[in-house]
């Protein structure tokens, strides 16, 4: 008598199987480490906030100088990737205390930056030692937000996950640091606050809030690939917080698209612009020393102001 054969495997365990080849899970000793790590880091305390308060104050400083070296230091010093980290972490595994102390932090720091950022920008216009005639690059760069920003914060927040979890390689943390911009988002908010320039912190308060997101969500999905999931009773295997943190983020992009979009449109009429008024400045054989634009519903008013050894009448 002949044994039935055993059925073939199905082609999710196959799936599995696979990905378990590839993607080896941590031990149950490194997830309890990283754990411990992440509620250390994103605890509420004194230390959190005074490396929040001394980053906002370079960043701050640097945005207003224009000085990307000096940003780039405030970036290192910001602590405000751990407790992003922690809310994935968190969401994922079913932490209500580290949910809570890294929410609250975060919160907290995020005020604090803005706040201390809107002081000195405030500061430095009653008492200026930095005259700003205009927004500097550097604050600029941070309020046009597009899916580019996104997909950095996205691979920027699997990286840092993962260096967190596999001690060999967190000397990747610093430069994730740097590649995945919080503070000086916060303190561009500030600034634009303090100067009554609304597009400016709506602009950079989209960007932090991206990155926030899109972190946590690359977060979660590297701790749920190397094993930190929980077993559920009801065999669900996506986890639910995750679903609906990869939801948000898709969300995102319509904003970030829509301005992506416009901010293209302006600077093919920017660069239209400049074409036609150089070639009108050409004509006169004159330099052209400045250019104001404005806009009233569909027509361009252009002011110029120019430069030459002869009369243009």
């Amino acid at each position: 008598m002949s044994l039935p054969e055993p059925a073939p495997p199905s082609r999710r365990a196959l799936l599995l199987y696979l990905f378990r080849r590839i993607v080896k899970p941590v031990s149950r000793e490194r997830r309890a480490e990283v754990q411990v790590q992440l509620r250390d880091s994103s605890s509420p305390d004194f230390d959190f906030f005074l490396l929040v308060t001394l980053s906002c104050i370079i960043a701050t400083l640097g945005l207003l100088t224009d000085s990307p070296a000096v940003i780039i230091g405030a970036m290192l010093v910001a602590p405000l990737m751990s407790p992003i980290i922690g809310l994935g972490l968190a969401s994922l595994t079913g932490d209500p205390t580290l949910f809570r102390n890294a929410g609250i932090a975060l919160a907290r720091g995020a005020v604090i930056a803005i706040v201390i950022s809107a002081f000195l920008t405030l500061g430095n216009r009653y008492l200026p030692f930095l005259p700003l005639q205009e927004l500097p690059g550097e604050v600029l760069a941070r309020t046009r937000p597009s899916p580019i920003d996104l997909t950095i914060a996205l691979a920027g927040g699997m990286a840092a996950a993962f260096a967190l979890a596999m001690p060999s390689i967190s000397a990747a943390l610093p430069g994730v640091a740097i590649a995945t911009a919080l503070m000086p988002p916060l303190c561009v908010v500030g600034i634009g606050i303090a100067m009554g320039r609304w597009d400016v912190a709506g602009g950079a308060l989209l960007l932090f809030i991206t990155n926030a997101v899109t972190i946590a969500f690359a977060a979660m999905l590297v701790f749920a690939a190397i094993g930190f999931t929980v077993k559920r009773e009801d065999g669900q295997i996506v986890p639910r917080a995750l679903v609906v943190t990869a939801v948000f983020t898709l969300i995102l992009l319509i904003p970030l698209t829509w301005l992506s979009v416009r901010f293209f449109q302006q600077a093919t009429q920017n660069r239209l612009i400049n074409e036609v008024v150089a070639e009108e400045v050409e004509r006169f054989d004159a330099e052209l020393a400045d250019l104001k634009v404005t806009k009233a519903d569909d027509t361009f008013q252009l002011a110029l102001t120019l430069r030459t050894t002869r009369p243009l009448l």
